[in-house]
C-alpha cells in the first residue's frame, strides 16, 4: 500500500509538472490533476490537502534536484572565480526551464512564508559551497556576498523572463548574453576590497578593487 500510494503521488506530482510548464499556475487545479491521472477528484484530496501542500510537495523535491545540478557544475571547475561563474551560468540557464519557470511561480504565489523557509533550508549545501567559494576569493563576510551575488541572479533571471520569443521561450543568443553580463556584473563587484584577483576572461591579474564585501543568500552575516 505505501508503494502504490507513492507511485500515485509521483504520477500526480508529474501531472503538476506538465499541467504548470502548458497553462502556468492558472492551469493547476484538482480537477485538472484528476483528469490527468484517472482518479476522482475527492482522490487527489487523499494526496494532497490543498493546492499550497501541492506546490510544497513540488519544491521539496524539485528544488534540491535543480540545485544539486548547479553544485555539479560548480565542483568541476579549478578555481573560486570559475566556480561563481558556473553558479551564475547555471540559475540563468534554469530560467529557460519552462517547468522551473512554473514552478517557482506557482510557489510565489501559493505559499507562505513558514514553507518558503522549509524550502530555502533545502538549498543549505548550495548556499555553503558559495560562501565557501567567496571565502576563497578573500571576503571577510561571505555571507552578505553571497546575498548580493544573488540579487545580481535573481535580476538576470528577470531579464531572461522578458524577453520570450513568439515560442513562448527565450531566444539561446539573448540568454548567452544576459548570462554574460551577469557574471561580468557579479565577478567585478565581488572582487574583495585588497588583493589581486585573476581576470576571469584572460586570466590577467588585476588589481582593481571592486564592492567590498558581504554575505548571504540565507547565511548568516560573519
Amino acid at each position: 500500500m505505501a508503494e502504490h500510494r507513492q507511485l500515485q503521488q509521483t504520477a500526480l506530482l508529474d501531472a503538476a509538472r506538465v499541467l504548470l510548464a502548458e497553462g502556468g499556475r492558472e492551469a493547476l487545479s484538482f480537477g485538472a490533476l484528476a483528469a490527468r491521472t484517472g482518479l476522482a477528484r475527492s482522490s487527489v484530496y487523499e494526496y494532497f490537502r490543498s493546492k499550497s501542500e501541492l506546490v510544497e510537495a513540488l519544491c521539496t523535491v524539485d528544488l534540491p534536484l535543480w540545485a544539486a545540478e548547479i553544485e555539479a557544475g560548480m565542483a568541476v571547475r579549478d578555481s573560486a572565480v570559475e566556480r561563481i561563474e558556473a553558479y551564475v551560468r547555471g540559475q540563468v540557464s534554469l530560467a529557460t526551464d519552462p517547468v522551473h519557470r512554473a514552478v517557482v511561480a506557482v510557489a510565489e504565489y501559493e505559499l507562505d512564508d513558514a514553507a518558503r523557509a522549509r524550502i530555502r533550508a533545502a538549498h543549505a549545501g548550495l548556499t555553503a559551497m558559495v560562501v565557501r567559494t567567496l571565502e576563497e576569493l578573500g571576503h571577510d563576510r561571505p555571507g552578505v556576498a553571497a546575498s548580493l551575488l544573488q540579487g545580481v541572479v535573481e535580476a538576470a533571471v528577470r531579464q531572461v523572463e522578458r524577453i520570450r520569443g513568439e515560442d513562448g521561450t527565450p531566444g539561446a543568443r539573448a540568454v548567452e548574453e544576459i548570462a554574460d553580463t551577469a557574471v561580468r556584473f557579479a565577478l567585478d563587484g565581488l572582487r574583495p576590497a585588497t588583493g589581486p584577483t585573476t581576470d576571469p576572461v584572460d586570466g590577467r591579474a588585476d588589481g582593481s578593487c571592486g564592492a567590498g564585501s558581504s554575505d548571504g543568500i540565507g547565511a548568516d552575516a560573519r
